[in-house]
Formats: C-alpha cells, sequence, structure tokens
C-alpha cells in the first residue's frame, strides 16, 4: 500500500510539472514578429491596451482600406467588420478565418429632441449612414421589430456626417455611432442617444471582429492561441479596467480624449468571444441581410477552430 501511494505520488508531481511547464511553454511564444492591422477607431478599442504595450506590431488603417488589407495579406491578424471579411472569404479574395468576435454594436439613434425616445421616429425623418450596409440594415430591422416606420430615411456617407447633423439642427433625427455620439453630447448637453442594441432587445449583433491569416493558423497554432489570449485579455479590461482601456486609446489617438473615451467605451460593447463560440449569434445578425455576407451564412471553414 505504502509503495502504491508513492507511485501515485510521483505521478502527480510528474504530472504538475508537465502542465505547469506546458503552460509556461505557451506563455513564453514569441509574438515579436506578427503584424496585427485595425481600422482607427471603435473597432480597435478592444486592443487598446495589448497594442500600448507593443506599438510596433500594430497598424491602425483608414476603414476604406480594411479590404486592400484583407487582399495583401501582410497582416497576421486583422479586425474588420465581419461581414467584409465573410464576404471576402466567401468570394476568395481573403484567406483570413474569423477568430473571434470583438464588437457587439456601437450604433445609436440620436437627437437634441427633449426627452428623446424611439417612439419619436415613428412618422418622422431620419438621416442614417452606412448606405446599403450591415450597420443600415440593422438600425433598419430594429425599427421594424419595434413597429416603428420613420416618414422618410436619407443618408450621409459616415457616422461623423450624421453627428455633424446632429449638432447644427436641434430637430433631426440620426442614426450614429460611438465614439462620435459621446462627441456630440460632450459639445452639446441636449444631445440623447437611444441603443440600436436595446432597440433589438438583444446583447448585440456581431459587428467587428478578430481575423488570423490561414496560414499562420495552419503552420503555428501556437502563436495564434497565444496571441488570442493577449487579446482576449486585452478586450476583457473594457469591462474590468475601463481607466487603463480609456488611457491606452487615447494614446494611440483612437479615441480624442479621455472624457470621451470614458464615457463611449462602455457603449462600445467590446466583448472577446471565440469564433464558434459566436456562430449562432453570426448567423442571426447575417440572416437580417445575407446580401451582406456574401448571398449566405459563412461556411464552416470561416471559423478558426474548425478542421
Amino acid at each position: 500500500m505504502k509503495k502504491l501511494l508513492t507511485v501515485l505520488l510521483v505521478l502527480l508531481i510528474s504530472f504538475c510539472v508537465f502542465a505547469g511547464g506546458k503552460k509556461e511553454a505557451k506563455s513564453d511564444v514569441d509574438l515579436s514578429s506578427l503584424k496585427i492591422a485595425a481600422p482607427s477607431g471603435a473597432p480597435a478599442i478592444g486592443l487598446a491596451v495589448a497594442a500600448a504595450e507593443n506599438p510596433e506590431l500594430y497598424t491602425f488603417i483608414a476603414a476604406e482600406t480594411v479590404t486592400a488589407e484583407f487582399a495583401n495579406g501582410t497582416s497576421d491578424f486583422i479586425v474588420a467588420p465581419i461581414n467584409a471579411g465573410a464576404k471576402l472569404y466567401k468570394m476568395g479574395k481573403s484567406t483570413y478565418k474569423l477568430a473571434a468576435v470583438i464588437s457587439w454594436g456601437n450604433l445609436f439613434f440620436a437627437s437634441q429632441k427633449e426627452n428623446f425616445t424611439l417612439s419619436d421616429i415613428d412618422g418622422a425623418d431620419i438621416t442614417m449612414f452606412g448606405e446599403n450596409t450591415i450597420n443600415s440594415s440593422i438600425a433598419l430591422y430594429a425599427l421594424k421589430k419595434n413597429g416603428i416606420t420613420p416618414a422618410s430615411v436619407s443618408y450621409l456617407a459616415s457616422a461623423a456626417n450624421t453627428q455633424q447633423l446632429l449638432l447644427s439642427d436641434p430637430s433631426a433625427i440620426v442614426l450614429t455611432a460611438e465614439p462620435a455620439l459621446t462627441a456630440a453630447s460632450v459639445k452639446n448637453s441636449n444631445v440623447t442617444g437611444y441603443s440600436v442594441n436595446e432597440a433589438m432587445e438583444s446583447t448585440g449583433f456581431t459587428q467587428a471582429g478578430l481575423f488570423v491569416k490561414a496560414s499562420l493558423a495552419e503552420n503555428s497554432p501556437e502563436t495564434v492561441d497565444a496571441y488570442l489570449e493577449v487579446a482576449k485579455a486585452s478586450c476583457d479590461k473594457c469591462t474590468t479596467d475601463l481607466e487603463t482601456v480609456a488611457n491606452a486609446a487615447v494614446e494611440l489617438e483612437i479615441l480624442p480624449s479621455l472624457k470621451v473615451a470614458l464615457s463611449a467605451i462602455p457603449n462600445c460593447s467590446i466583448n472577446y468571444v471565440a469564433a464558434l463560440q459566436a456562430k449562432d449569434s453570426l448567423e442571426s445578425t447575417a440572416n437580417i441581410d445575407l446580401k451582406q455576407f456574401g448571398g449566405s451564412v459563412p461556411a464552416d471553414d470561416f471559423y478558426y477552430g474548425t478542421k
């Protein structure tokens, strides 16, 4: 019996040493040669802390260059709208797989109207941004779900443009997004917003994701998994350590000021969810407007972690 207990103890110690060594090896994976690209602004907030710690790994790009970033294949990881990544993958114009959903909707209807609520949109003229995009489709879906029909819908080029209208016209009702909404409310305290997520009666839609180059995933999965741990820890700080994230976002010029950052970040719905765990939510989002995803929900091989 004593001999058996000794053997079991040796095996237990060996297992602990092996497990501990394995964990240490994973944390020691060299990430210094990685290249990560993200559009500056709300999509990059989740990675702000990680980028502030290793700025040489990160490039912040204009939103309109995301398609080119997928095509040229120089980045190991790309933060991008999920529907854009899915559509390009389906068309054979991208080899990047979705590793995680990191943001779940930062859209808001907004106005200077006193006691503005969603019902004020019914029968009113509204101005939105993102014509023929998933953002527009989501916003209109949210209104329809609440039985609200605007008298008319017109479009401007961007959330920055609808923010300008919001500030210049006290009677305007617009679709905008964080951090533009917070920046507007800082300039004019009459500005209030109503969350599209709240109108959908959900925790959000799959908006922006972290994509990984397929060749890196195939040839160096330990590198991918090690970086995904870094990315998740960075995203998690948006809810556990807001001040650190806000300071990092301002330092990197992702957001314009600490005041805006502290108010806007909680409204950007940053939450890291691994791609396979988010699959059902992604398909629900896609089914709101399939043409934004290339005509169908993404195939299983679009998700990192599938065989």
